[in-house]
């Protein structure tokens, strides 16, 4: 059954109680009994992990894996795994103008990209009763994992050829990829744009927001959206130029206040995050987590437009008491409002 995803997302967002959303993939391990690594490799046990995570907490969508290695280990980039620790690249892929210029743009399918949208797949079949969302990276970024994020920053003033040739073949795959994850029955995507969070305005401008709106463009509708991501302290200067994509919703991370963002934000764009995933989710305790979760809501859950969510991915070991403590604390301050 196709949702509309664009009333599914207003009425969301005008619900007195609204339903936390945030990015919980990767904790499924715990549930599952396996490891990150065995997890990345396969499809059935990605899509069961998603319905564990259903199962077990009251979230408004469900999310794939946001492994943001997978788009460029389809260029070629070697990746590193390690236990507890979403996947990383290493190593730079492209180094020249010239590298960049003969850098095939790969079929979706490559590498594991087939099998993450399998997952999508068998996912839709085990949960019914909220959307699914499939992860994927930003233009931007992908372009700088295969540049070497340091090197990429430094080429956006020294050689913005090169990345203009790499950020155009990154979105000419994201485009095919989005597209696949919407054939293969997504309710829309999480386009994670981290890096673009380390640029001035002026950059993202350049380097990011264009090709956003090029993905946006080309797959949202009615039935699917595009919810854009930015985890970089850089995200409240560069917020026209965010807003500019016309990306469905925006996720921001604890880098920014998230009610700086809010008030610049207009009251029918819904704008979600930003409880520390690292901090919290995995360093804190309930007891601390529950008090940050209600104390973001308590400045920021007056506004209709904001939901809330963690700051960016989840990490895997993020104990599950304190993944409750959050979603009780929201269900605590929804009850306090209504009474």
């Amino acid at each position: 059954m196709q949702r509309n995803m664009k009333q599914w997302l207003e009425d969301l967002a005008r619900s007195p109680e609204k339903k936390p959303l945030p990015i919980l993939s990767f904790p499924a391990v715990q549930l599952l009994g396996t490891t990150v690594e065995e997890l990345i490799a396969d499809s059935a046990a990605q899509a069961r992990g998603m319905a564990l995570v259903a199962q077990e907490v009251d979230a408004a969508a469900s999310v794939s894996l946001m492994d943001l290695s997978v788009e460029a280990e389809c260029f070629g980039a070697q990746i590193r795994v390690s236990l507890g620790e979403v996947p990383t690249v290493v190593g730079r892929l492209v180094s020249t103008l010239e590298e960049a210029q003969a850098l095939a743009v790969p079929p979706v399918g490559a590498a594991r990209s087939g099998l993450y949208l399998q997952a999508v797949r068998l996912a839709k079949e085990q949960i019914h009763d909220r959307p699914v969302l499939a992860g994927v990276i930003g233009p931007f970024s992908l372009a700088a994992r295969l540049l070497d994020v340091s090197e990429a920053l430094m080429a956006c003033y020294d050689e913005p050829e090169l990345v203009e040739v790499v950020v155009e073949k990154a979105c000419q795959f994201l485009l095919s990829y989005c597209r696949a994850y919407k054939e293969a029955g997504a309710d829309g995507v999480l386009l994670a744009e981290p890096v673009a969070g380390l640029l001035s305005p002026a950059l993202v401008e350049e380097f990011s927001s264009p090709y956003v709106k090029r993905v946006v463009e080309a797959v949202q509708d009615d039935s699917f959206l595009v919810i854009y991501h930015n985890c970089g302290g850089s995200a409240l200067p560069a917020l026209p130029s965010i807003l500019s994509t016309g990306a469905a919703a925006y996720h921001f991370g604890n880098a920014v206040d998230m009610e700086d963002i809010l008030r610049q934000v207009p009251e029918d764009t819904v704008v979600l995050g930003n409880i520390d995933p690292a901090g919290e989710f995995l360093n804190g305790t309930p007891a601390s987590i529950r008090a940050a979760t209600l104390s973001l809501l308590e400045r920021c859950g007056g506004y209709p437009n904001f939901i809330l969510s963690s700051g960016c991915d989840i990490p895997p070991l993020a104990p599950w008491e304190n993944i409750h403590a959050f979603f009780d604390a929201a269900a605590e301050h929804a009850q306090k409002r209504g009474s």
